[in-house]
């Protein structure tokens, strides 16, 4: 399962009722967090949110109000008396933009390791994890990320006991293992069935409405997505300013048909967002309104209740 949380839902600039943009996923005792706006270290203590599990930090890109956390954060981080390596991913200029941040956290107690992406798709594995950046299209490098929680095959232990396989080995062989006994070789394939349906969510802000959102967030369990401007009339300056209104979000999450839509990083001037989700809704009726402390898990089908 996924343990899902978004911190803050604002854009720009915090309010007194909305930090900025931030999501924090957990699984099986680790944690990536995506974006680190100013604030983020204090909206996960209002949610009483781990500091120690977090080994990844996604940043979509470097405007303030995505990174402008992360010096605080990291001191944090190594005051919960973390020394495990944290990883930071980012388009291009990663390293150039966090080594200026943390000149004022210049002794962390845990190796820093960095992952600048490309100019396209790109895949890195992160525990059980599988995360996908994608290109977006802002006023400066921008990337979406994909987060897939795959679900291998059922056990089979009927075809265990045909393949002679120890009971003892079971286990490993269950949770993908391969393993080399007594002169023989057995492989996960021997004992579990086909692939299962996994979990899957995506993330993306600071955008225009660009096909690759839709591609990726084709039958995603949570689309997180920008919805900078409710009002209509601000379609115009969502097209200047590289940002999406509610209905642009809601248009494709028709298209790629997630299970729910979450719209976040609301402009400070949008005081009753609330106000205008009928017109996303009328488009995609699964959105629901990111608030700050949003949180749900997500659960593979089968353990669903």
């Amino acid at each position: 399962m996924l343990d899902v949380c978004l911190l803050g839902c604002g854009g720009m600039m915090p309010l007194p009722e909305r930090w900025l943009t931030s999501l924090l996923v957990r699984c099986n005792g680790h944690s990536l967090l995506i974006d680190c706006g100013e604030g983020t270290q204090i909206a996960m203590r209002e949610q009483r949110l781990s500091f120690k599990d977090i080994d990844t930090i996604c940043f979509t890109h470097y405007h303030a109000d995505h990174i402008s956390g992360l010096p605080g954060l990291m001191l944090t981080i190594g005051n919960s008396e973390r020394t495990e390596p944290v990883l930071l991913v980012g388009p291009r200029g990663l390293e150039r933009t966090v080594r200026r941040f943390l000149t004022v956290a210049p002794e962390l107690p845990f190796p820093i390791h960095l992952l600048e992406l490309g100019e396209g798709v790109e895949s890195f594995q992160r525990g059980e994890l599988r995360v996908t950046a994608f290109p977006l299209e802002h006023s400066m490098p921008c990337r979406g990320y994909t987060l897939e929680l795959p679900r291998s095959g059922r056990f089979d232990p009927q075809r265990a006991k045909a393949a002679n396989i120890p009971v003892k080995l079971w286990s490993r062989l269950q949770k993908g293992e391969s393993i080399t006994e007594d002169g023989r070789t057995f492989t996960p394939e021997m004992v579990l069935g086909p692939a299962r349906r996994g979990l899957k969510l995506v993330y993306c802000t600071d955008t225009r409405p660009v096909p690759e959102i839709a591609r990726q967030a084709e039958s995603a369990d949570l689309l997180v997505c920008e919805g900078m401007y409710g009002e209509p009339e601000k379609a115009k300056k969502a097209a200047q300013k590289k940002h999406m209104t509610f209905q642009e979000a809601a248009v494709l999450a028709a298209k790629a048909r997630p299970e729910r839509l979450w719209l976040t990083h609301f402009s400070p001037a949008l005081t009753q967002p609330e106000a205008y989700l009928p017109l996303a809704q009328a488009l995609f009726p699964a959105t629901e309104l990111g608030e700050d402390g949003k949180q749900i898990t997500l659960h593979f089908q089968e353990e669903r209740g």
